[in-house]
């Protein structure tokens, strides 16, 4: 347990520290009105409490990513926790505040007006096409995962489950935002930490010890011996660094009082989602005692099947239940927010106001149907594109966030370093894997190094970086 604690106590601090870093480049001004405060229209520009922004914030971010992408990088060994960490605390905490902060400044534009403001009109075209395409893989991929746990909860048939759960998202996506979200979400959000904790707890007084397969970082356990690189920064994308994030921070930005609430409510969101992503994949290291049983349970239903094992075995039936619960409820709470973000970007893009209902619905119900359609597809081909679409949205967002900075004449380090790393996994998979163009790795590497050199370059040219001014810059502000 004792490096479980490490890594927690690394995930705070990296809050503290870091994440003061952050917010000081950034330079928020409270004293400036936010968009909930001068564009308040009772629907998506609603004024809540930070507590309340903070919990629907979690449970926004928080969908099936910190729970199935651990449980499935837990398939590479202990290396899966550093990951979490410090994806964590400088990739996805960096990309969380930005997405969020750069939102509020543009009064609460959605990311591919954001991206287009500091990058150009051709990147916020890719952007509206693009983060479309992501939110409705990652509604469906929060349809078919909760639907699944209720059918093998439940014993009924998996198709009505995704039905019930699309009636909702369309219920929940054209409500005002303070009616379901505003209201249920911090509830949900309390039971979630609480059902998290709860496993933690009964990790630790079970039978099973932590980390049963030992702490060697060197080694790569996974049971197909699928490389380490890039996959495992694939497969582990909302508990450390989730492009999906930057679609949902400005529903917050346009509930947001005040901008020094940012690093609580962006950056710390984040890092209570790694604290999450940190858990499951502890379980799924200690709960079983090789890389090779948990792939057994994993082919035999998914990281559905593994959930409701682990948290039947430690929390018995009736806790087991709640946790179950609390797992069902995250990608649920997710995916009616991604569908509402689709919203919101179309609305942008086809300039349609969004205060009355029939306008809402014009863009809503196209999109469940065609949602509807996606779902049909198999989960395991839809969880791939969602992994490299939604990692290329992080990049994509990072390299603005780093435009950002650039042009201020702050430290783009932070930002600028994290997009270069995303820059070569998102190419590198993109060119080796089989929904990509199926390279050898040994050609697929050099693509992706040469591709994160160049676009650093690019970056570095174009805006005329130079690291001692900035550095100057950045302490004087």
């Amino acid at each position: 347990m004792l490096w479980f604690l490490i890594c927690l106590g690394a995930l705070i601090a990296g809050y503290f520290f870091y994440g003061a870093i952050v917010e000081r480049i950034f330079s928020p001004k409270p004293e400036r009105a936010t968009p909930a405060m001068t564009m308040a229209d009772g629907v998506d520009y609603v004024p809540l409490s930070n507590k309340k922004v903070y919990l629907i914030q979690l449970l926004n971010i928080a969908g099936l990513g910190p729970i199935f992408g651990p449980i499935l990088g837990a398939l590479y060994g202990p290396v899966a926790m550093l990951w979490i960490v410090i994806g964590c605390i400088f990739g996805g905490a960096v990309h969380d505040y930005f997405s969020g902060m750069l939102s509020v400044r543009a009064n609460g534009a959605s990311v591919p007006t954001v991206v287009g403001e500091h990058l150009g009109n051709a990147a916020k075209q890719f952007m509206n096409g693009f983060a479309v395409l992501l939110l409705m893989l990652v509604g469906v991929v929060f349809v078919l995962g909760p639907a699944k746990l209720l059918a093998n909860l439940l014993e009924m048939n998996v198709a009505m489950w995704v039905g019930i759960i699309f009636v909702y998202y369309i219920i929940a996506t054209i409500v005002p935002v303070d009616k379901i979200i505003g209201r249920l979400y911090p509830f949900f959000g309390g039971l979630l930490v609480f059902m998290s904790v709860g496993l933690l707890i009964g990790l630790a007084v079970s039978d099973h010890g932590f980390y049963s397969q030992g702490l060697d970082f060197t080694a790569n356990l996974h049971p197909k011996e699928l490389p380490l690189w890039p996959l495992l920064f694939i497969t582990i994308a909302c508990g450390a660094i989730s492009g999906f994030h930057a679609t949902q921070s400005p529903l917050m930005a346009r509930c947001m009082q005040n901008e020094s609430s940012g690093r609580f409510i962006f950056y710390g969101a984040m890092i209570g989602e790694g604290v999450i992503a940190l858990i499951w994949c502890s379980l799924g290291l200690s709960f079983y005692e090789s890389t090779e049983a948990l792939n057994a349970t994993l082919a035999n239903g998914g990281p559905a099947a593994v959930v409701h094992e682990v948290s039947t075995s430690l929390l018995g039936a009736f806790g087991g239940l709640l946790a179950v619960l609390g797992v069902i409820v995250l990608p649920i709470t997710s995916g009616d927010t991604a569908f509402r973000s689709a919203r919101l970007i179309l609305a942008d893009f086809f300039k349609l106001p969004q205060q009355g209902l029939p306008k809402r619905l014009m863009i809503a119900v196209p999109l469940f149907v065609i949602g509807f359609i996606i779902s049909k597809a198999e989960f395991g081909v839809i969880w791939r594109y969602f992994g490299w679409a939604n990692q290329t949205t992080a990049m994509v967002m990072l390299w603005a966030a780093a435009a950002y900075l650039a042009k201020e004449g702050k430290f783009h380090w932070i930002c600028s370093l994290p997009a270069t790393f995303m820059t070569a996994v998102t190419f590198t998979y993109l060119a080796n894997a089989q929904i990509g163009f199926g390279l050898s790795m040994q050609i697929a590497n050099v693509i992706g190094i040469s591709a994160a050199i160049a676009a650093l370059a690019v970056f570095l040219i174009k805006f005329k970086a130079s690291p001692a001014a900035e550095t100057e810059s950045s302490t004087a502000g």
